[in-house]
């Protein structure tokens, strides 16, 4: 995949400028994307690259290695439970979504064969929004 030729380089180096350290007396959440800002991107975990997509940091990078990973396992279990990369990407706006239409449907594709009671779980963990689309 051509998007993802920079796996040596950090998100500070690809989607600078680079962020300053965070402040000293920030929160955990803060801190930790600070400091995943400053890691090569071949060195981010799922459970990293589930963080950052929540928190829509540098999309144009961590949304296609979120994307390659889900799918190989749209279920994946970054941290939390199965499918919370999954709940991540599909909570995100449409705009999002604008680099990337082809991504877009494949994750579209891999979510659709997804068996019901897969679908269930997500939808039950979505919560009162229910589950979005990809790109929607």
């Amino acid at each position: 995949m051509e998007r993802l030729l920079h796996l040596d380089r950090t998100l500070d180096e690809l989607h600078g400028p680079p962020w300053p350290p965070a402040p000293a007396d920030t929160t955990q959440l803060v801190a930790r994307v600070h400091a995943l800002r400053s890691r090569p991107l071949s060195t981010l975990t799922p459970a990293d690259l589930r963080t950052l997509v929540a928190q829509q940091v540098s999309l144009p990078y961590t949304l296609p290695l979120a994307v390659t990973l889900l799918l190989e396992d749209p279920m994946l279990d970054a941290y939390f439970y199965e499918g919370d990369l999954l709940l991540a990407v599909l909570a995100l706006p449409a705009s999002a979504w604008a680099l990337f239409p082809d991504l877009a449907a494949q994750l579209t594709a891999a979510v659709e064969g997804l068996p019901p009671a897969a679908t269930a779980e997500l939808a039950r963990l979505a919560g009162p929004g229910g589950l979005g689309r990809v790109g929607e």
